[in-house]
């Protein structure tokens, strides 16, 4: 009995505030109030939820430090529904790698692997739609190309071009993921290009390599379009990663990569 006992511990009751934003967070997710929407005030919430203001306040403080809603301290609106987004996984991927718990490397890598399963995925279940969306993005960012004051938007344009493939792949959380993977090294792109005294080639090269891509991909070539994204990622990165770490770039392009694998 005494072994059996051991099985569970005693539980403590949940806060008032937990349940608060539990609630509320259960509304966000299904849909019931959705981005944009806005919640009742402090006022309104006290009475409804039958709790003190200074229970609301905390429950409110709980859900924006999740980036479900943004919260301004007697917004007569109430609270704005922000919803799901990749910014915290993002930011929670950036801190990782600013902490030293994951690599520049490891993150780089993890791209890799993203992008080139969205690429192969892209080139088997993209439609017409995804298509226009890309040739979209690649002839915005030839036309910024032109200018290399434009390297905030010339980046951002790419941003948008990895976000189409990954909508075209049709795996939500392959998207997601993508997406915040692609916001959290996007500081590293910024820099690179800004360090290149003439950008303009560099970003020449970027809408060739994308314009191939493309290619690939409407041309249903998923193994093509899965190495040209492992491919250009290596090329981008290799040189800016810990040289440590630089193996795992290199084993995850050993294929695709002349000469012997390591």
């Amino acid at each position: 009995m005494a072994a059996d006992d051991d099985l569970f511990k005693p539980v403590r009751p949940m806060r008032a505030y937990q349940r608060v934003a539990e609630q509320i967070e259960e509304r966000i997710l299904s849909g019931e109030l959705p981005p944009g929407a806005r919640l009742p005030g402090e006022r309104e919430l006290v009475r409804r939820f039958g709790v003190g203001r200074s229970t609301v306040r905390e429950a409110l403080r709980v859900l924006q430090s999740t980036g479900l809603i943004r919260s301004r301290p007697g917004d007569p609106l109430g609270a704005e529904v922000l919803g799901v987004s990749t910014g915290n996984l993002s930011q929670a991927l950036g801190r990782l790698t600013r902490s030293g718990l994951s690599s520049l490397g490891e993150l780089v890598q993890f791209r890799m692997v993203l992008d080139a399963e969205s690429n192969r995925l892209a080139a088997r279940l993209h439609t017409e739609d995804d298509l226009v969306r890309m040739r979209e993005r690649i002839a915005r960012m030839e036309e910024l190309s032109a200018s290399p004051a434009s390297l905030r938007a010339f980046s951002e344009a790419d941003a948008l071009f990895h976000r189409a493939i990954a909508e075209a792949s049709r795996n939500t959380l392959l998207g997601l993921c993508a997406r915040a993977v692609h916001e959290a090294v996007v500081e590293v792109i910024e820099k690179k290009i800004a360090g290149v005294a003439d950008p303009a080639p560099w970003m020449r090269r970027s809408v060739a390599h994308h314009r191939e891509v493309l290619a690939a991909i409407e041309a249903g070539d998923s193994a093509g379009a899965a190495r040209l994204g492992r491919a250009a990622l290596y090329e981008y990165y290799a040189e800016h990663v810990e040289p440590e770490t630089r193996r795992l770039l290199t084993a995850a392009t050993a294929d695709d990569l002349p000469g012997p694998g390591p």
